[in-house]
């Protein structure tokens, strides 16, 4: 008897004001109506609850919710104790019910008071739930409602409900990245408080370590969005930020095409030099060091991270056997930052040693002269080089020309001597061996 007048309670909340709502604010039976919401509040007071329950019970029966929000708001206090204290399992769900049914009619009634009414329904949600498909799809409704004026927690309980459907194979991968998307767009967009930076730490830290978001997943998630719609902007932030975020997640053709049309649409030269670094992992030199160049032409960077840059560029051009680019980048960073003299010279150093050069004897060893020349200042402009120096001119001295050689071709050690090697250009002093 006591399951159906709890149910039939539930009821009578949720259509009984209705019926009376146009019978005035204490409804058709205004006396009754006001005498027992004046008897349960004397207990309530008191904090005698037992004798409350029961006259608070007869109040929701004769009065329309308009009689009185604290009706409402010490009725969750009421049903609250009774559900801690209720052990059948039909019974709870139904005072469950009812409790979460008294915040609906204080949404519906105290607009004013809506978004705390359904953040406390969800609250209550949290607390009372324990099936995770009924507390996902039962918070989902709440943060529709309230979007980005939903409590913190919520969202992160929300997700926490979909991580764990996933891994019952409830719910698709797609879902819980979506969840966690929402999630935090709409933290982006309240007040960045202390609550709300925690609530996103917890949310990505959650997110990261329930490994949903694996880069298969993303991948199949996202390929057929960005091949239905290349051009949408958003959803081309979303895929870059997304597996930008996932450990081992780009070096691919999605992440690489999002990160492109990134760039074509707003460029800048951090998106360049990203871009560098993405062509330049999977060995397309040519195109790599387009957006580094790219990427250095932009005039909003500052002197230093042009050197920097540079020597990148130069770096990465002796590696690829494009020694003329490598050369003239490397100039280049000397001369932008004194700091990088010593690893920029090192650096050419190690270009003209490398370089093959045509023409007679002396015209083919010229190239050595010169590497030791720029190795000498090296270590010179850097003395933590001298050792690394002193080694490649020990080997690059003993392909000097011998004297005897060199005199024949009119060469002479001391003398000037002009080099064109490889594209590149410099004039240096003529050594021999001994």
């Amino acid at each position: 008897m006591k399951k159906i007048t709890l149910v039939l309670l539930a009821m009578a909340m949720a259509f009984g004001a209705v019926k009376v709502s146009a019978q005035g604010k204490f409804g058709a039976d205004s006396a009754e109506c006001v005498k027992y919401l004046s008897y349960y509040q004397e207990y309530y007071k008191q904090k005698n609850y037992d004798e409350a329950l029961p006259n608070w019970r007869k109040a929701m029966k004769l009065c329309p919710p308009t009689a009185s929000q604290n009706m409402l708001l010490n009725g969750m206090t009421l049903l609250g104790r009774e559900i801690n204290k209720t052990k059948d399992a039909e019974v709870r769900a139904a005072i469950v019910d009812s409790l979460l049914n008294l915040n609906d009619l204080r949404a519906q009634y105290y607009p004013k008071y809506a978004v705390a009414a359904m953040n406390t329904k969800g609250q209550y949600m949290t607390q009372f739930y324990k099936d995770p498909k009924a507390l996902y799809d039962g918070l989902s409704e709440i943060i529709a409602v309230n979007k980005e004026q939903t409590k913190p927690s919520l969202l992160l309980l929300q997700l926490n409900s979909a991580i764990d459907l996933f891994k019952s194979e409830k719910l698709g991968a797609e879902e819980v990245i979506n969840t966690y998307q929402n999630a935090i767009a709409l933290l982006g967009k309240t007040e960045q408080t202390d609550d709300v930076t925690k609530a996103k730490a917890d949310i990505e830290g959650l997110f990261i370590t329930s490994q949903v978001a694996s880069c298969d997943n993303l991948i199949a998630l996202f390929t057929p969005r960005y091949e239905a719609d290349p051009d949408n902007i958003d959803l081309i932030t979303n895929i870059v930020k997304m597996m930008g975020n996932t450990e081992g997640c780009q070096n691919n053709d999605l992440f690489l095409k999002a990160v492109t049309k990134m760039h074509a649409n707003e460029p800048s030269a951090a998106s360049a030099y990203y871009l560098y670094k993405l062509h330049g992992a999977k060995d397309e030199a040519s195109t790599a060091v387009k957006y580094l160049e790219e990427a250095l032409a932009f005039p909003d960077i500052d002197t230093q991270t042009k050197a920097n840059y540079q020597l990148e560029l130069a770096t990465y051009c002796l590696k690829t056997g494009m020694n003329a680019k490598a050369f003239e980048a490397a100039r280049k960073a000397a001369e932008l930052d004194p700091a990088n003299q010593g690893k920029a010279y090192y650096l050419i150093g190690t270009i003209w040693g490398s370089v093959r050069c045509s023409g007679n004897e002396v015209e083919r060893r010229a190239n050595y002269w010169v590497a030791v020349d720029y190795l000498q200042k090296a270590k010179a402009a850097d003395e933590s080089l001298t050792a690394d120096c002193n080694k490649l001119i020990g080997q690059y001295s003993v392909y000097y020309p011998q004297k005897a050689e060199a005199f024949m071709y009119d060469v002479v050690d001391g003398q000037s001597y002009n080099v064109n090697c490889g594209g590149m250009h410099a004039t240096t002093t003529v050594r021999t061996q001994k």
